[in-house]
Formats: C-alpha cells, sequence, structure tokens
C-alpha cells in the first residue's frame, strides 16, 4: 500500500522529521567510527611497485631479452620450465649470474586438455598428487641445472586445478606450501598489497602491448599504491606472445626515472617485502 504523506498529522511530521534526523546521526557516527585503510607504504616513498616476469624459459629470452635488462640493470622474474632451460644452458646461467629471480613453472607445463597441444598433460587427468610431484621435480632439476632452488611459482595458462567435475581441486593450496607466491596470467587489475594473497598474485599481459597501453595501468597504481605483475613470453620486436623490446625500453626508462615513483623489483623481493611491512 502507497502511504500518502498528507494523511499524517503535524505532530507525526514532526515525530518522523526526528525519527530520521537520529537516524542520519546514527549511521554518520557508524561511517565515521569505521577504520580508513592507509596506503602500503612502499620503500624511499615509492607510490606503487611493478615487477617484470616471464614464463617458459623462451629462447629469445636470453637471446635478446636479458641483455636489455642487464643494460638498464634491472633485474625481472623469470618462470622457467626446465626443458627450455636445458637449450639455452648457458644463456640461462649467465641470467642467473646477473641476479635474475628463477621461478617454478612446472616440469610439463600442463594445461587444460581444451588445448589440443596440452591433451597429453591435460589438467583434467591430473591429480593433486600427481602435481606436487609435477613441481618437486621442477624444482629438482632446475636447482641441478642453475644452482638455485625456485621460490616463486606462475601458473600455466593461468588454471589453478586439477582434475574435473565434482572431483575437481584447486591447487593453489598446494603451490602456497611450496612457494612463496604463485602468479596468474591474463588478469584485470594489479595486486593490493594489503589485501592480495600472495599463492594468487595477478599477472597482466605485457604481450604485445605498446607502452602507452601499459602506462594508464601504471598511473592508475599510483593513485592506489598497488603493485603491477607484468607477465610475458617472448622477448622480441615483433610476433605472436612477445613483449617488444621497444615497449619495455620504455618501460625501463620511466620506471627509472625517480620522478615517476615507481619501484621496480622482482616478484620475489617484492613479495617479501610486503610480507615484512605489511602491518
Amino acid at each position: 500500500m502507497k502511504l500518502n504523506p498528507n494523511c499524517f498529522t503535524g505532530q507525526a511530521k514532526t515525530l518522523i522529521g526526528y525519527y530520521l534526523f537520529f537516524q542520519f546521526l546514527l549511521f554518520g557516527k557508524v561511517i565515521l567510527a569505521q577504520p580508513t585503510t592507509s596506503a602500503f607504504s612502499w620503500p624511499e616513498g615509492k607510490q606503487a611497485a611493478i615487477s617484470l616476469s616471464f614464463d617458459d624459459a623462451r629462447l629469445s629470452q636470453v637471446d635478446s631479452g636479458t641483455a636489455l635488462l642487464d643494460q638498464y640493470q634491472v633485474k625481472a622474474t623469470f618462470y622457467v620450465v626446465p626443458s627450455g632451460v636445458e637449450q639455452r644452458l648457458e644463456g640461462w646461467k649467465k641470467a642467473v649470474s646477473s641476479s635474475h629471480e628463477i621461478g617454478n613453472h612446472s616440469l610439463n607445463h600442463p594445461c587444460t586438455g581444451n588445448f589440443p597441444w596440452a591433451r597429453q598433460k591435460a589438467l583434467e587427468d591430473y591429480s593433486l598428487k600427481k602435481m606436487r610431484q609435477e613441481l618437486t621435480e621442477c624444482n629438482k632439476q632446475v636447482q641441478e641445472l642453475l644452482g638455485v632452488k625456485p621460490e616463486v611459482f606462475a601458473y600455466p595458462c593461468g588454471q589453478k586445478f586439477v582434475g574435473r567435475g565434482r572431483k575437481t581441486k584447486s591447487y593453489v593450496p598446494l603451490v602456497a606450501s611450496l612457494f612463496n607466491s604463485g602468479r596468474g596470467w591474463l588478469d584485470e587489475g594489479p595486486n593490493d598489497p594489503l589485501f592480495c594473497d600472495p599463492a594468487q598474485l595477478t599477472g597482466m599481459e605485457s604481450d604485445g602491448k605498446d607502452f602507452e597501453e601499459i602506462l594508464p595501468i601504471l598511473e592508475e597504481a599510483k593513485k592506489t599504491g598497488k603493485w603491477v605483475v607484468l607477465a610475458g613470453h617472448e622477448m622480441g620486436h615483433s610476433g605472436p606472445q612477445t613483449t617488444r623490446l621497444s615497449m619495455l625500453q620504455k618501460l625501463l626508462e620511466y620506471a627509472q626515472n625517480p620522478a615517476n615513483g615507481v619501484w621496480l623489483a622482482p616478484v620475489g623481493t617484492v613479495g617479501k617485502y610486503i610480507q615484512d611491512h605489511k602491518k
């Protein structure tokens, strides 16, 4: 039933007015009493953090990509598959000596069997036990090849499940037990250092992007104190799944300009900083 405000007496209207006024005061106090979220304190007063990461141990990463990074004395995170490392072993040893971070990207790069190339290593056919074996064996082989034990992980294809249907399970808890962090792929936003789950860091695509497409993401992250983790594959001048070196050079120059107020560091370095400074 719809009420007609003209049916109320003057006294009733006054009482209603007082009631609404006190409700406003009450809710106003509730709102004011809620704690405000303080911005995260990045090193040296920086406004945001950026991490560069690359997957699969692609040949171009050590053939041309690390040379550009080394020129600017910038360290990136490389999530590797051991078979890829073996194809450019000396190049990867040099990357380690240059203090680039080496992460785990699994032994066989399992993804959903909906990708025809992944049918023989489909996540739908995996169990948590099999995935644990996959990840620990990758760590073992990387350590034998490069002398470092990966502390960070990136989900192949960004997919975080094993099994199918009612038997599907997340392997995020497994990653959390084995690594300091796990990075996703094709995510839509940066990480909030005061909230993010280290085992499910967002990874935003850098492949195929111009710097002008990346810049708004960085500028927005500065306004909110976020952590942008960029994720790519090939490192070159053109081609599919390629983070272009021309874009990367502009990004490095932007990040190294103190006026821009960003901290550029590997995933593991930023993750440990957050862990140590999170209130």
